[in-house]
């Protein structure tokens, strides 16, 4: 499922005006993807897997302002690349009880990432499930990590763009209210064209598309 020791076969993935994506692993089943965010010459890396050439990959895009962790259970290896930029960790306030997880020092990020624009958005908060998205008006780039995904496991028939199987009875439809350009995703590459709608279409059809996705979810676990 996760890929482990050291990541030199490397992806990039996500390429655009203001960041990169990454995939540390290629093969694993997860497909974690990584992001690097440049916002005037400054780069936030959000939910970083590290690999080897990580550091050429995102400085070449301006220097590091600090590392993003958007869902509680992706703590990644941001405490490392946040170390070694001599940047903080930066939480959403309400996930505040991860912050003693990180042997780096943290920030909370209340409404914005730092000067950024890109505002944060609550999507789930309980005891079973903290996520946050992050959105900017201005590059039209929203920032999903766990709800909404690309990797095969995320998609039914038909979708470019997939509600999180464990989401799909009740998907975070306040994304509707959004118009992204591009969407970034934590599992597998990112939507660049027609990002809104295939937003759209994911939760439009979410709960109705369930039953064949589980159905070869299953498939594919029996039978490989």
């Amino acid at each position: 499922m996760k890929g482990s020791g050291s990541a030199t076969d490397w992806q990039e993935i996500d390429r655009w005006d203001h960041g990169v994506g990454w995939l540390a692993y290629p093969d694993e089943t997860m497909r974690r993807a990584s992001h690097a965010i440049e916002v005037d010459g400054e780069v936030w890396l959000v939910d970083p897997v590290d690999h080897d050439g990580l550091d050429d990959l995102v400085t070449d895009l301006g220097s590091v302002s600090g590392v993003a962790v958007l869902l509680d259970r992706h703590k990644r290896d941001a405490a490392a690349v946040a170390n070694r930029h001599d940047v903080a960790v930066h939480v959403p306030a309400f996930m505040r009880e991860i912050a003693d997880d990180f042997s780096a020092p943290v920030e909370l990020i209340e409404r914005e990432l730092g000067e950024t624009g890109y505002e944060l958005y609550e999507l789930k908060n309980n005891g079973f499930w903290k996520e946050a998205a992050l959105y900017s008006d201005d590059t039209e780039t929203l920032v999903v990590p766990e709800s909404l995904g690309t990797s095969s496991y995320f998609r039914a028939s038909g979708e470019r763009l997939g509600v999180h199987p464990m989401l799909r009875l009740f998907p975070p439809r306040k994304l509707a209210r959004l118009s992204p350009e591009r969407v970034l995703v934590g599992h597998g590459a990112g939507i660049h064209e027609d990002a809104a709608a295939a937003v759209q279409d994911a939760l439009d059809g979410s709960r109705t598309r369930a039953p064949s996705l589980y159905a070869r979810t299953a498939r594919e676990f029996i039978f490989g």
